[in-house]
């Protein structure tokens, strides 16, 4: 038998996991464009060409060593450029030595955690969240509290954190543009956060570090902008991907950059590898470093996610649902017509229609859809989905 603590995490966890296995058991009996799958964000859209042609150019290279060990924080080169890009977009000093090239932002995530927690220490997150913040924290003898967002725009809400605050409290989680909802924390209300969060440390007497998932901050849309984060937040460190921006998620690549106002930032970064190494990741794919660090610059074609949000958004609102308008990623947070998110979304499996209840994400009533999917799929589940509202008499 599997031990109970994995046990308990696989029911946390199962939502995105479940419906997207339950796609592939439709589309088997209904064909791949009569089946409408929202529950997962694994995009459709092609990587920039640039990105694909320097795969190509390091493949056919003939270079000795290409595919050895390196640092377990990874190539010093690649460090250096991700460390200049980082600096770039943050405006703040930043060197190689900031720099971990990581499998991806959850691994990098999981490094994070599993360098700064002690047993028994408390991590906040703001729900809605991303299900594998609570498996996360949890994986390294870590305690998740769960602050509420404002229930109108999902922006984290200020006094929610001063009271989830504690003598425990390690770290905090800001996933920005945020998954499930699509919104962006902007400006002021995260130097609202940074200065709630300083006056916490002065009271409770020790740094509280701010971790900056970002994974989509290159998919914004309408001019949306996502601030600066690493200048707001003293204590912080930024964990990216290249998953969402390049459109390459199975290729397992990102990084951490930590501030160099942290102190004792020497200590951190030796962690930070240190736990690299140990849980097993060692170091990022090689080949796939050398790969962004000569695209740096490049992003998906946001229009065509742009396309696919406003054909849904404008949809759904037609035919009488209500969400919020996503300003960055590619997710729709949609109200159910309900209480129960659950028993909405198993109706919707009715019309072959999967999405994933708000309850997965701590933010019941809601109901999340993924539109990172091809065209014609979304396009073919408008009819569904005006079935779908009629039902509740929308």
């Amino acid at each position: 038998m599997i031990s109970r603590k994995i046990a308990e995490n696989l029911t946390k966890t199962a939502w995105i996991r479940a419906m997207f296995e339950k796609g592939e058991e439709l589309r088997k009996i209904h064909g791949e464009d009569k089946v409408y799958d929202f529950s997962i964000g694994n995009p459709e859209a092609a990587p920039p060409k640039a990105v694909i042609e320097t795969l190509k150019q390091f493949v056919l290279e003939d270079h000795a060593g290409r595919h050895r060990y390196m640092s377990n924080a990874g190539y010093y080169d690649v460090r250096e450029k991700v460390a200049a890009y980082v600096q770039k977009e943050q405006g703040i000093p930043m060197t190689a030595s900031n720099i971990v090239m990581t499998c991806g932002a959850a691994g990098a995530l999981n490094v994070v955690i599993k360098t700064l927690l002690d047993e028994g220490d408390e991590v906040i997150v703001f729900s809605p969240y991303f299900v594998e913040y609570l498996t996360f924290i949890e994986n390294h003898s870590g305690v998740p509290v769960v602050a509420a967002a404002c229930p109108d725009t999902f922006l984290p809400d200020v006094t929610s954190l001063q009271k989830a605050i504690t003598h425990k409290t390690k770290a905090l989680i800001l996933n920005n543009p945020n998954n499930p909802t699509g919104v962006i924390y902007d400006q002021k209300t995260l130097t609202d956060l940074a200065s709630a969060l300083e006056e916490a440390e002065k009271r409770i007497g020790h740094p509280i570090y701010v971790i900056l998932d970002e994974p989509y901050s290159k998919i914004v849309y309408d001019g949306a902008v996502v601030p600066r984060s690493l200048q707001i937040f003293r204590n912080s460190i930024l964990v990216n991907s290249f998953s969402k921006s390049h459109a390459i998620p199975g290729e397992r690549i990102g990084y951490i950059a930590a501030s160099s106002a942290i102190e004792d930032l020497d200590i951190l970064m030796r962690g930070l590898v240190s736990c690299n190494r140990s849980l097993g990741f060692v170091n990022a794919p090689s080949l796939f470093q050398r790969v962004v660090a000569e695209t740096l610059d490049e992003v998906v074609d946001i229009e065509w996610y742009q396309r696919r949000r406003d054909l849904l958004y404008h949809h759904l609102l037609s035919a009488g649902f209500s969400c919020n308008k996503p300003q960055g990623a590619f997710y729709l947070f949609l109200k159910s017509p309900v209480p129960d998110d659950v028993a909405f979304v198993e109706n919707a499996m009715k019309y072959n229609i999967l999405l994933v209840p708000g309850s997965g994400f701590g933010f019941p009533g809601y109901a999340r859809l993924s539109y990172c999917i091809s065209w014609k799929v979304i396009e073919n589940s408008l009819p569904a989905f005006s079935k779908l509202a009629a039902d509740y008499g929308l």
